[in-house]
């Protein structure tokens, strides 16, 4: 389980989906759908008020 999430491409500024996998924390990189360019996507989950937790992502250029 996870959740998707809508981030811009901080190079071509496209909107896109980006889906984030429960267990992923911290930072990797991955390519831009759209301009193939890279970008370093760094991800927190926040517990939320229902006992699970809401996720945090943010892209920037790699």
């Amino acid at each position: 389980m996870g959740e998707e999430l809508e981030v811009t491409c901080p190079w071509c500024g496209e909107a896109l989906p980006l889906w984030i996998d429960r267990e992923t924390a911290g930072s990797f990189v991955q390519d831009c759908d759209v301009c193939c360019r890279p970008w370093q996507v760094h991800v927190h989950w926040e517990p939320d008020d229902d006992g699970g937790a809401r996720c945090e992502a943010w892209v920037e250029r790699a």
